[in-house]
């Protein structure tokens, strides 16, 4: 059934509140607090990709703490082991069985910090749970819980010890985004209160109204037409001539279901063109594999993901029923 007028007030009034929130700990970077939540709304998981002292590590913190559910932090290393991540079953000699103990992916919101210093098999650790939110260890399939959030954060110029993440690992962040060096407002404010910063922010809201916003988000009404200019988009990857592989089914998915919470999260019933050319970038982008050739030339998947949109027209109609 379709949103009322007064769940889509309280949805945006809600959402603006955890933006307003987190804002208090990542100055001046507003646009980037609210495609993370409107990712945790959805449902989808965070890569946040930056230069080293950009506050990657302070907005995944804020995150986790404006949202008063459980929160663990991963230092990703190359000497961390999948049962560090998951958990591992160890035999009790009192009791004479086996006992499981859960791992720190066992939260409401995953820091997984410098995932890319972990080897590809620790890495494969997380690609059961941030797929079905389960996790399997030993022959025993474990809910995590919901709201499940992973964010998961790397240095895109440190290339010492790290290991370049596969792409089944890619297309499972429904975004990957970057939160870029302040304005200098923002950096003076940062300055002058840097004797005595802000590390911590006040929890405003549980995990369970992180979980309601979602099942709300789920009414958005999305018009065909606007299915039909996702699925244009997602074809046009697939034919660009830079990509050698496009986006796939998972990443359209995503798309979709990014439109939806942030339709909701701008006090919308329903989803418009103009908020898929919104999060294109951020949720498909990231999912391209480009020709050697053109990286070679130089070429980015944004700036693939740049041209595509320019080149494939936009619907007339603004998507409301």
């Amino acid at each position: 059934m379709p949103l009322t007028p007064e769940q889509t007030t309280w949805f945006a009034s809600s959402f603006r509140a955890l933006v307003d929130n987190v804002e208090h700990a990542v100055l001046g970077k507003r646009h980037v607090v609210e495609l993370v939540l409107a990712t945790a709304v959805a449902g989808g998981h965070v890569l946040l990709e930056d230069f080293p002292g950009t506050g990657k590590t302070a907005l995944a913190r804020a995150v986790s703490q404006t949202v008063r559910g459980t929160s663990t932090r991963i230092q990703f290393t190359p000497d961390l082991l999948p049962g560090d991540v998951t958990g591992i079953t160890v035999f009790d000699q009192k009791a004479g069985e086996f006992e499981f103990h859960a791992g720190p992916v066992f939260a409401n919101v995953v820091l997984a910090d410098e995932i890319n210093r972990a080897s590809p098999k620790t890495q494969a650790a997380l690609l059961e749970v941030m797929e079905e939110g389960n996790v399997t260890v030993d022959g025993v399939t474990r809910s995590v819980g919901r709201p499940f959030l992973v964010l998961a954060t790397q240095n895109p110029v440190e290339s010492a010890g790290t290991y370049r993440l596969p792409e089944a690992q890619l297309d499972r962040f429904m975004i990957k985004t970057s939160l870029g060096y302040p304005d200098d407002a923002s950096t003076m404010r940062i300055l002058q209160g840097s004797a005595h910063p802000r590390r911590d922010v006040q929890g405003i809201a549980d995990a369970a109204t992180l979980v309601q916003m979602g099942e709300l988000a789920g009414q958005v009404y999305v018009n065909p037409i606007v299915h039909d200019y996702v699925l244009r988009l997602v074809n046009a990857t697939r034919h660009a001539a830079e990509v050698r592989l496009g986006v796939s089914v998972r990443g359209a998915i995503a798309l979709s279901r990014m439109t939806v919470a942030w339709a909701a999260a701008q006090g919308r019933d329903f989803v418009t063109p103009d908020d898929v050319r919104t999060l294109a970038e951020p949720v498909l982008a990231h999912r391209l594999m480009l020709e050697p050739e053109a990286e070679f030339d130089g070429v980015t998947a944004s700036a693939v993901m740049g041209q595509i949109l320019l080149d494939v027209p936009a619907p007339a109609e603004n998507g409301a029923a």
